[in-house]
């Protein structure tokens, strides 16, 4: 379970690289494909942050504060909307918009 476990942290770190890489590469250089890549990074982390609190809490790994994971969550479900904005019709607003929120999420990993 433990391996299953930090696979997941992986992907889900890889996931948060994604978003800002995706925001910086559409700020910085206009990529046409940023959009994409903010969206799917934004699909990943909020897929294997599911995943996270669902096995953490089948296999008692720890006491789980469903508050800051609630938190968590909708500021997730605010990075997939705006992805999902910016993919539609792209604008550097939005991907600023998406890199502040993951960032904050982040914050409020480590912080709270």
């Amino acid at each position: 379970m433990d391996i299953l476990y930090s696979a997941l942290v992986f992907l889900h770190m890889l996931g948060l690289a994604g978003i800002l890489a995706g925001f910086l590469m559409q700020v910085m250089t206009g990529n046409a494909k940023s959009a994409k890549v903010l969206l799917h990074s934004s699909l990943l982390q909020l897929v294997t942050g599911l995943l996270l609190v669902g096995i953490a809490e089948m296999a008692d790994l720890a006491e789980m504060d469903h508050v800051k994971i609630a938190v968590k969550l909708v500021i997730t479900l605010a990075v997939v909307v705006v992805g999902v904005l910016n993919l539609r019709k792209p604008a550097n607003n939005l991907a600023v918009i998406a890199g502040v929120l993951a960032v904050l999420n982040i914050g409020v990993a480590v912080f709270w």
